[in-house]
């Protein structure tokens, strides 16, 4: 089994901002992860690399039966091949010493071994068959990993007929994926869809074989041990096997931010590093006996699980740190990868904005038509789009691909909450309940400020290679972490990678905070929110979660202050500052905690 090239991993971003990043960082053994949550946009990148990589294309219309699957399958394919053949003209530049090889070596990791090994290899008296085996052998590509956020799972219809489930976004998703020729994870977020998980049981794709390999992985994305646990028996009981829990930051990431009950990330990743051997092997004991019910292969070799964590990691010392303290595999690097190019695929003019944002500019929003929190980028042109058609008196968005057409209030097959349709709909409602002002404007701002965003997620990608936008627009909605404010400089492949392994600083910006302590703070920020809109009505089971939310944070800051204290040979700079903003945040804390065991409850 070849190991990981790298110790870091680029996740998916948006819909479009990691769409193509395989065929830009796979051959120098970078994982990172496709969103499919668009099959427009994806048979529109098939068609652009097909003729540019002089590979044969026919468009796969809507009217082809299990077109969205079919896009996807033939988008994958033609992404293996292409990464392949490009990951094997490296592998033959290491015989001239091409500079291909010599980026992929420059790359690695300095704790790495490839370097010396193979410089040991060309300077003894070995054959070019003999190197060509020992490259083979010993490097390794990245991955082409796709994500499936679960719940993004719309029903479909054929002239006002239902189909079945499996035609189902998430469902036909999956099938593209298993039906691909890819041997790679599919990463399952945005929590947990039973039927989703029922149906990939109906791949054989995903089963292990005798010796514990997988043709296909299944990595599961959580912000808890608890839900990682739950999530892991429910597909174990399927005869599935999660081959990695991607630890994520519920508060201190991009895209949508599902925010834990107030636990934060250090005393989740401690709690993983203390029951790792006990998930395993209570999970491994659900799969093997659901194997033998299945009368399926049970492997022979012990299964192994990786764990890995993303969200807000901005520095080498804490790349470092955390991999080391917790027993990780890989950590998840982001929102700076939008920066680079060479990675990741965003137009000129939100590249710009993005160099130039600062803390100000980046704030979690209610813009989502999934009624998830979202990271956003205040003036950004999807947003300047949906300001405009405000002001017109004509709010809502055309919903030209309905993507999260999810909302059933008044349609059967389901409405977009940021569509002209639904926000007309709603507002024609509100105009009927004869409320006051102030009321009555806070609830017309809480509907119009949904933006399509299953659009303006992807039309960055086509802006990026001047493909045609009629349907979509120009208009880019962008999904960076809080993270992003300290990252100032569009950056070259080798120079962010350089920056993660502790050879190079990106960083201009003096006062960025420890990666703890910005997502501490980001909660108590939250928590505020949720206070503050908690005042006009509360019920108990409301301030009994509020004073459970509270209790876990300070849990967490209590950690925080004891694992700092005890702490050497790390941050041994800051460790001072960090240790004396867990107690201004402790303190702010007690006087929210204070502020809610005031409020009067409704019985």
């Amino acid at each position: 089994m070849h190991t990981k090239a790298h110790s870091f991993h680029i996740p998916v971003m948006g819909i479009g901002f990691t769409i193509d990043s395989p065929l830009k960082v796979a051959q120098y053994g970078i994982d990172s992860v496709i969103s499919l949550v668009d099959d427009i946009l994806i048979e529109k990148l098939r068609k652009m690399y097909s003729e540019k990589f002089e590979m044969p294309y026919q468009e796969i219309t809507n009217k082809v039966d299990d077109f969205r699957a079919k896009r996807i399958t033939a988008y994958l394919d033609l992404m293996n091949t292409a990464v392949d053949k490009k990951y094997e003209e490296l592998k033959k530049s290491a015989l001239d010493k091409g500079k291909a090889f010599k980026t992929y070596l420059e790359m690695l990791p300095s704790s790495s071994t490839l370097k010396k090994e193979f410089k040991k290899l060309t300077e003894s008296n070995v054959t070019l068959s003999e190197i060509k085996s020992w490259l083979d052998t010993h490097l390794v590509k990245g991955a082409i990993d796709v994500n499936i956020m679960t719940k993004v799972d719309k029903d479909n219809y054929i002239k006002g007929e239902q189909l079945p489930v499996e035609y189902n976004d998430a469902h036909a998703a999956l099938r593209g994926f298993a039906k691909s020729n890819l041997s790679t994870s599919v990463v399952l977020s945005a929590g947990m869809n039973p039927r989703l998980y029922a149906y990939m049981s109906t791949f054989d794709d995903f089963y292990p074989t005798a010796n514990g390999t997988f043709k296909k992985k299944i990595i599961l994305k959580v912000s808890d041990y608890r839900s990682a646990l739950i999530q892991g028996k429910f597909l174990a009981k399927k005869g599935l096997w999660v081959s990695e829990y991607r630890i994520e930051s519920g508060l201190n990431c991009g895209g949508h931010a599902f925010a834990t009950d107030g636990y934060l990330l250090g005393p989740v990743l401690a709690e993983f590093k203390a029951q790792r051997e006990s998930l395993k092997t209570t999970i491994e004991t659900v799969l093997k006996q659901e194997l033998e019910n299945q009368n399926r292969v049970v492997p022979t070799q012990p299964l192994d699980i990786k764990i890995t964590a993303q969200g807000g990691v901005g520095t080498h010392e804490e790349h470092d740190f955390l991999i080391k303290e917790y027993q990780l595999d890989a950590i998840g690097w982001g929102s700076p990868f939008l920066l680079v190019p060479e990675a990741t695929t965003v137009d000129n003019q939100t590249l710009n904005k993005l160099a130039q944002a600062k803390e100000d500019d980046l704030y979690l929003s209610n813009i989502s038509p999934l009624g998830v929190p979202f990271h956003n980028l205040k003036n950004n042109t999807k947003d300047i789009e949906k300001e405009t058609l405000i002001n017109k008196g004509r709010p809502g968005s055309s919903c030209p691909k309905k993507f999260v057409a999810l909302n059933k209030e008044f349609k059967e097959t389901g409405i977009c909450t940021a569509s002209r349709e639904y926000q007309y709909l709603k507002i024609k409602e509100l105009d009927s309940q004869n409320l006051a002002e102030d009321d009555y404007k806070n609830r017309y701002n809480s509907i119009v400020e949904k933006s399509c965003t299953c659009v303006g997620l992807g039309t960055s990608a086509l802006l990026a290679y001047d493909l045609e936008t009629k349907v979509e627009g120009t208009g880019v909605s962008i999904c960076p972490g809080p993270n992003m404010a300290y990252y100032s400089k569009i950056s070259s492949l080798k120079t962010m990678v350089d920056h993660i392994y502790g050879r190079d600083n990106v960083i201009t910006r003096t006062k960025r905070p420890h990666v703890f302590v910005k997502e501490l703070f980001i909660y108590i920020e939250y928590l505020k929110e949720k206070i503050e809109a908690a005042k006009k009505e509360m019920t108990k089971k409301e301030k009994k979660y509020l004073l459970t939310f509270i209790a876990n944070m300070q849990t967490g800051i209590t950690y925080y202050k004891t694992m700092f204290t005890q702490l050497q040979h790390s941050f041994e700079e800051a460790k001072e500052d960090i240790l004396q903003t867990f107690y201004n945040g402790e303190n702010s804390l007690k006087a929210l905690w204070a502020e809610l065991e005031l409020l009067r409850v409704k019985s």
